[in-house]
């Protein structure tokens, strides 16, 4: 059977659109499904970057790309610091006025305990005693926190590091005066002092440690594989293997009953830690 010389030309043109708009739409496909592994925070201290450990990680790393993609960490805020163990955040917004507003949580995420929690890295926070609590929250880690945190609550899951001079910015954020409110007990403040929090002067903006938006910056898969995190010291069923209370309050656990309260009561009375 022949083609008709017209009808066989203008077939090959019309499939050659076809397999070029294919090859378009999967490559769209592909970019939208791509997880990233570089991301930039970008904070009121200065940005810096942090490169995610997708393959490693890979429910993890999805959970914290949808909290970013929604842009539900514009306009966040550090809302605990505990010098020389962690600074944490990812819970909380502030809109135009103090106390901040909790954000919204997304399902919990299984935990992924592969690496360990050493200087540099970020991990999920999440409910003590539920290994698979994390939603929202993460922590950085200030220093070598392995030996604290890599067997408490079945490990945490420390899902990428921060890179180049980053913790430099990291560190500026822990150096901070330290004041309790009725909810957030660590909360680091900036341009603030005792006597500010004795006379009740308001927080606003100028104050809290806001993270304007977490941006991608590079989703390739790849970017993660010249790095060399250190693995977990944490064996599942070992002895390291149950949840303990560990030390600097629990690492990157997230008080429940606090969250309740958070929710439904305004934060007042700040005091000087």
């Amino acid at each position: 059977m022949f083609f008709n010389t017209v009808n066989f030309t203008s077939f090959k043109r019309h499939l050659k659109i076809f397999v070029g708009v294919l090859g378009f739409s999967a490559a769209i496909m592909t970019a939208q499904s791509a997880m990233a592994t570089i991301v930039q925070f970008q904070t009121v201290m200065g940005d810096f970057q942090v490169n995610l450990y997708d393959k490693a990680t890979p429910k993890t790393v999805e959970n914290f790309l949808a909290y970013v993609k929604s842009g539900a960490y514009n306009n966040s805020i550090i809302h605990r610091s505990v010098p020389g163990f962690i600074v944490q955040g990812g819970g909380f917004k502030y809109e135009n006025k103090f106390p901040p507003v909790a954000i919204a949580q997304n399902s919990a995420v299984i935990n992924e305990p592969v690496y360990s929690n050493k200087r540099g890295t970020i991990a999920m926070a999440k409910i003590g005693g539920f290994p698979n609590s994390a939603t929202n929250q993460w922590f950085f880690n200030l220093a070598d926190n392995s030996g604290k945190l890599d067997a408490q609550n079945s490990g945490f899951t420390v899902f990428g590091e921060v890179t180049g001079n980053g913790m430099a910015i990291v560190d500026a954020m822990a150096a901070l005066k330290i004041f309790a409110t009725n909810e957030l007990t660590e909360l680091p403040l900036r341009n603030y002092t005792s006597t500010d929090a004795a006379n009740n002067v308001a927080v606003t903006d100028k104050n809290v440690v806001l993270i304007l938006g977490v941006v991608i910056l590079d989703a390739n898969v790849d970017t993660a594989a010249n790095l060399t995190p250190a693995k977990t010291t944490y064996t599942p069923g070992g002895s390291n293997g149950g949840s303990s209370s560990g030390s600097g309050g629990g690492g990157g656990s997230i008080d429940f009953f606090s969250l309740l309260l958070m929710a439904g009561l305004g934060i007042l009375n700040l005091r000087r830690k």
